[in-house]
């Protein structure tokens, strides 16, 4: 059974996610606190440096960043063993989150994920076919389609994953899932608009929003673009 979470708002809305792992950590409450007004969702990249090469943050740090924000937190666990820190980040703070299809288990992890009251969201990277996922769609809250190889931030965009997402948006469509498309990698004022064409309702931008001189500022062009895309 899905759980309906208010602060995620209506499935299929456009929302802008910044993604904290771009920002500075030294005043992370600060820039999270900056770019609110352009904020839907607030997008946590947890790694571990065993599925993805690269070490970031834990339940801690989210229990920290709770009080500064009332926006939904979209935790992407991009971590080897989720079910083990599942329960740890509903108890931080998290309002959903994401696991990656790659890592095996899927229906087990997504249920466990159910069972805490979380949003469940299923990853696919680049160059993991849409058929991976295709089968989860009716017991998920959200699709996430990788635009990079996850791992570090500040890579480009990867335009041949928007066949991915076509795909995905017509079987949602077809289908009346009521599912959230999301993308994540390379998203700025230039290809949103193109993820947005292909049917993707969430927008995962961190470099493009909190390394400009005005993150908020930068923020705001990526939802006008987007929404620009949409018509």
């Amino acid at each position: 059974m899905r759980v309906d979470i208010l602060d995620a708002g209506p499935t299929g809305a456009l929302r802008i996610a910044p993604s904290i792992l771009a920002a500075d950590f030294g005043s992370l409450a600060g820039a999270v606190e900056a770019v609110d007004a352009e904020t839907d969702w607030l997008h946590v990249d947890v790694m571990d440096g065993h599925f993805v090469p690269n070490i970031s943050i834990g339940p801690p740090v989210v229990a920290s960043l709770r009080p500064y924000s009332s926006r939904f937190f979209d935790c992407h666990l991009m971590i080897s063993q989720p079910a083990r820190y599942l329960e740890a980040f509903k108890r931080a703070g998290a309002d959903g989150c994401t696991v990656h299809v790659e890592v095996g288990d899927t229906a087990a992890v997504v249920a466990e994920a159910r069972s805490l009251g979380l949003r469940v969201g299923l990853a696919a990277n680049p160059d993991t076919p849409f058929e991976a996922v295709a089968p989860f769609l009716g017991d998920i809250d959200l699709l996430l389609l990788m635009t990079v190889f996850p791992g570090f931030g500040g890579q480009s965009f990867m335009s041949e994953v928007m066949d991915k997402v076509l795909v995905a948006r017509r079987e949602i469509d077809a289908n009346a899932i009521r599912v959230d498309l999301e993308v994540d990698g390379g998203i700025d004022a230039v290809t949103a608009p193109v993820a947005a064409r292909a049917g993707a309702n969430v927008l995962v931008a961190g470099s493009a929003i909190f390394n400009q001189p005005s993150p908020v500022d930068a923020a705001r062009a990526i939802r006008e673009a987007a929404l620009a895309g949409q018509r």
